[in-house]
């Protein structure tokens, strides 16, 4: 339990402020503007069944890719700590991550938005999937394992009930309130992404060192 609770709290958090379901709250209603309720129930269900399946596929393969394409796990770990570190930055600012959201992307793709850009990239976008391939890697036993798929679906789970209830969340927290909540994930997640980066970094160094002496 001493190992099970703070990796589930590293879990929860990581991917809670990755898919920000409160950022996407205006989003969503913009694009659903005009749209019944039951057919935004409908879009927000099949989005995070879309966006649960997708980053469960990316987190239990991950290591397979990895033996596939020859990708060392630190390496990957120092490239998705600039991913993630870019995401928390656009957050700190108050705006979205160009890997998030596109204009372009919403007028091309109008007809079945669950899946573009609402579920790719927006719920699940590529630091959410990098972020998972690292958790399950530092998974070392089936508790941690069923911990972090646990984790994901507890977040989407959270993330289809705060866009079900979104017109009235955004009512309450105001547009001030969404800002300062983004920011403060934010800097959560540069957080995890400079340790992201330490730790796909040090290991690296310590061979290097090693080899030279």
């Amino acid at each position: 339990m001493d190992t099970i609770i703070p990796y589930a709290l590293l879990c929860f958090t990581s991917f809670f402020t990755l898919t920000n379901p409160l950022g996407t709250m205006p989003v969503f209603l913009t694009m659903t503007n005009g749209l019944s309720d039951d057919e935004r129930r409908h879009i927000i269900k099949r989005a995070t069944i879309v966006s649960f399946v997708i980053l469960i596929a990316f987190t239990l393969c991950g290591q397979f890719l990895f033996k596939f394409f020859g990708i060392s796990t630190n390496g990957f770990r120092i490239a998705a700590g600039f991913i993630i570190l870019k995401i928390g930055y656009d957050m700190l600012q108050a705006r979205y991550s160009n890997a998030k959201l596109k204009d372009d992307e919403i007028k091309a793709y109008v007809n079945d938005i669950s899946i573009t850009p609402l579920s790719i990239p927006m719920l699940c976008g590529p630091g959410a999937i990098a972020n998972g391939i690292i958790l399950m890697s530092d998974a070392t036993t089936i508790e941690l394992k069923v911990t972090l798929i646990t984790m994901i679906a507890v977040v989407y789970v959270i993330s289809y009930i705060v866009l079900r209830l979104s017109t009235r969340l955004v009512n309450i927290i105001g547009e001030t309130g969404n800002n300062v909540m983004m920011r403060l994930m934010g800097l959560i997640l540069m957080v995890i992404a400079v340790e992201c980066f330490v730790g796909g970094l040090k290991p690296i160094l310590i061979d290097i060192i090693q080899m030279s002496r």
